[in-house]
């Protein structure tokens, strides 16, 4: 044998283009093709079985009896062959007969054979055929062998499509049948799909190089630009630079220095592949090394280093756009290893129904902005982009934190028989929408709806929603990667309320900083431990009162003879209140002085986020004209138990008595002081604890836009009164369970709980 996997591909690869280049039958070149291949090879067997008609057969030999072509065949996941096939692994047996999976063929005249050595052919990484060789004598082959087998397979790859000589290049190996997974709970909701990649496969199409120096300067090339990409990401990635994320880039990167991959690259180059070519061949070893690992975080680093494959893959090639630029044409659910913002919205909303991600956590930008779009999310699936293939069928249910890769049909009806439940569901909900969320004794109740996008206040009419409660300003900040300013601002404020008409729209001063950092606007003294009760929101706002002027003015303008309505959010003392209504107001003076658009009048709001403000309302109600209550952030304070964290699940419940108690006290200082008060938080969205709200006195809620349809049909089957009583006599003494106290006497109610 040569010396080297690059000199006995080399001399291989050039009698193969000289075949292909050829005319005559593709069973004519292949004939010649293991020819070739035994005689380079110094092998007494070579050959070329391919999948046709769901079964693996024997296409061209050299060496095995010339009559068992075309009629031996062998089932996916049968024999040597086989098993290469259908698990994509290599075998290299010194002794053949001794593996389990070894079924003897008679009519092959195998029987003088001993050893053995077979190599997946893979098109668009599923098998499409097996290519092997055969000794006599009792021997492992070489790893050049090998590897000058596995290029000699992608090339024949190449052939074997073009001729249209398999039944299948794009089947999914045997193997890949339905797959159960399991991640965590980021946005509910139920999905099914396509799977689509947010970063698509590259196709390798061109495999056999003309110019060998010309395809080691694109690969030198592209592993600089890959280089910097990933010093780029580093610095600049929105989750800074501690924890899991930053030990996920130090693999990166040291994949991206490792010269034992790069050599192996230059090596497959040198035996006479293209430049996508060579990194496709050195990947497929790679993942036919991992199926060999057992080692779970030796497997997740290789993981990685075919993440950097693809990008690599994706700078040689030039085709760098994400499935946001070239379209979704089906209804799709988008994978990716973790996403941002500004990536997300560029999807077409219309048919993207969910998000898988490998990463993700609850307090990330693109949970929060997904969350606003309606689109499931499930994170943490650390196999979902080896597991799914592009163009498989997933189903996604957001609510329970699982998704079905490829399902069976049973699996597959009784989802569809849970979603038309839904759907029917939101039948019902939609019959509503004209009709107000009054009780049945006749308490009016008001439900707005959370927004962050300028395209949500265009909705209103068509969830039957009575305004948007709690406007994120913060979201053009998380989106953008620069610091927006004032005109860009005022463009945004202007359209979302040009687009509610009417309808009352409360906004929110930027809430950024803490669990939602912006590159742009890093600080070194930033805290890295909870960030939730770090510098954010108001706090940072003002100790940077050029951001908050510049917002301040575009909200001023935006509003121009409206009524401009702003909460203030993340206030633990009346004297940040006081502080940002000041500044407020001097602008509006400005803008007047300056004869610039100024509204008719503002209303002041507070955000009770911070337990330590319920204990200065008899100072602040009297200076506000609405207060809204942040649950998600309040309860989290209260019970000390970050929501971030699922193992606190249990201890985050809305339906405590401590919170209740909480609420109702507010709830009745704040109707002394006759202050409208309401809930913005998912609190509010779903009915059992809307129930036990309006219970406590509080009617006007701000939720996500899909849970309007359930709060109003709760209200309307609701009797307020009743269910007020009911809520002194459990808090006067507290059940054990709260929460099963509240659903039977609902239950019992009639209350329509979804």
């Amino acid at each position: 044998m040569p010396l080297t996997a690059a000199t006995a591909a080399r001399e291989i690869l050039t009698g193969l283009h000289e075949v292909m280049a050829r005319r005559g039958s593709a069973q004519a070149k292949l004939d010649r093709v293991v020819d070739l291949i035994a005689e380079a090879m110094k092998s007494e067997v070579c050959s070329i079985y391919l999948l046709r008609d769901s079964s693996l057969e024997l296409f061209a030999t050299h060496g095995l009896r010339k009559e068992a072509v075309h009629v031996t065949k062998l089932a996916m996941g049968q024999g040597l062959v086989g098993t290469i096939a259908a698990e994509g692994r290599i075998l290299n047996l010194a002794e053949a007969s001794t593996h389990p999976a070894f079924a003897y063929r008679p009519e092959t005249g195998e029987e003088k054979f001993h050893s053995f050595a077979g190599v997946p052919i893979v098109r668009r990484e599923n098998a499409i055929g097996v290519l092997a060789v055969q000794h006599a004598d009792a021997r492992r082959y070489e790893e050049v062998e090998i590897e000058a087998l596995q290029t000699v397979a992608m090339v024949l790859s190449e052939l074997i499509a073009g001729a249209r000589l398999v039944d299948g290049s794009n089947r999914r190996r045997q193997r890949d049948g339905m797959v159960r997974l399991a991640g965590l709970k980021l946005v509910a909701g139920m999905a099914r799909g396509t799977v689509v990649f947010h970063e698509p496969r590259v196709l390798v199409e061109h495999t056999v190089a003309e110019d060998i120096e010309l395809e080691r300067a694109r690969v030198y090339s592209a592993f600089r630009k890959m280089r910097e990409q990933i010093e780029h990401i580093t610095r600049e990635a929105e989750f800074g630079t501690a924890g899991e994320h930053a030990e996920i880039l130090e693999t990166y990167k040291m994949f991206a220095y490792d010269e034992g991959w790069s050599r192996r690259i230059n090596e497959a180059i040198d035996s006479g592949l293209t430049a996508e070519a060579a990194i496709e061949r050195v990947q497929q070893r790679t993942r036919a090394r991992m199926l060999e690992i057992d080692d779970p975080l030796l497997k997740e680093r290789m993981h990685d280093l075919e993440d950097l494959s693809n990008r690599l893959l994706r700078i040689v090639s030039g085709r760098l756009e994400t499935a946001a630029k070239t379209g979704l044409n089906r209804d799709a659910v988008l994978i990716a290893r973790n996403l941002g913002p500004a990536e997300l919205l560029e999807y077409d909303r219309r048919r993207l129904k969910a998000v898988v991600l490998e990463e993700g956590s609850l307090t990330a930008h693109v949970t929060i902005v997904a969350r606003a779009m309606g689109v499931p999310v499930i994170g943490r699936v650390p196999d979902i982009r080896h597991t799914a293939a592009e163009g498989d069928t997933i189903l996604v249910d957001g609510d329970s934190g699982a998704l079905v890769v490829r399902p069976s049909g049973p699996v597959s009806a009784s989802f569809d028989a849970r979603m038309a439940m839904s759907q029917k569901r939101r039948a019902e909900y939609v019959a509503l929408r004209p009709f107000p969320p009054i009780t049945r004794d006749g308490r009016r109740c008001t439900i707005m709806v959370n927004a962050g996008l300028a395209e949500d206040a265009e909705q209103l009419e068509t969830v039957g929603a009575d305004g948007i409660g709690l406007f994120r300003t913060e979201f053009q900040f998380l989106i953008s990667a620069t610091l927006p300013g004032r005109d860009s601002q005022l463009r945004l404020y202007r359209k979302v309320l040009d687009a509610a008409g009417d309808k009352p729209v409360v906004f929110r001063t930027v809430d950024i900083g803490g669990d939602k950092a912006l590159p742009y606007l890093a600080d070194e003294k930033d805290e890295a431990e909870n960030p939730a009760m770090g510098w954010r929101a108001l706090r940072l706002s003002l100790s940077r009162s050029t951001l908050m002027k510049a917002q301040a003015r575009a909200l001023i303008e935006a509003a121009d003879r409206r009524v401009l309505r702003v909460m203030f959010p993340m206030i633990s003392e009346p004297w940040e209140y006081e502080e940002a209504r000041a500044l407020f107001e001097e602008q509006v003076e400005w803008a007047r002085a300056a004869n610039r658009p100024a509204p008719a009048r503002i209303e002041f709001g507070a955000m009770l986020e911070v337990p330590s403000l319920a204990e200065m309302l008899d100072q602040l109600l009297p200076r506000i004209d609405f207060l809204s209550i942040g649950t998600n952030d309040l309860t989290q304070f209260l019970f000390a138990a970050d929501r971030a964290d699922p193992r606190l699940a249990e201890r985050y419940d809305w339906l405590s008595p401590a919170i209740l108690r909480f609420l109702r006290r507010v709830a009745r200082e704040a109707a002394a002081a006759n202050v409208p008060v309401r809930v913005c938080g998912e609190m509010g969205g779903r009915p059992l604890e809307a129930m036990a709200l309006i219970g406590l006195g509080i009617n006007n809620f701000s939720i996500t836009p899909a849970a309007v349809g359930a709060i109003k049909a709760m209200i309307r089957s609701l009797d307020a009164d009743a269910v007020g009583a009911r809520m002194e006599q459990l808090l006067a003494a507290p059940p054990r369970n709260m929460r099963k106290a509240l659903a039977d006497w609902a239950k019992r109610q009639g209350v329509v709980l979804g």
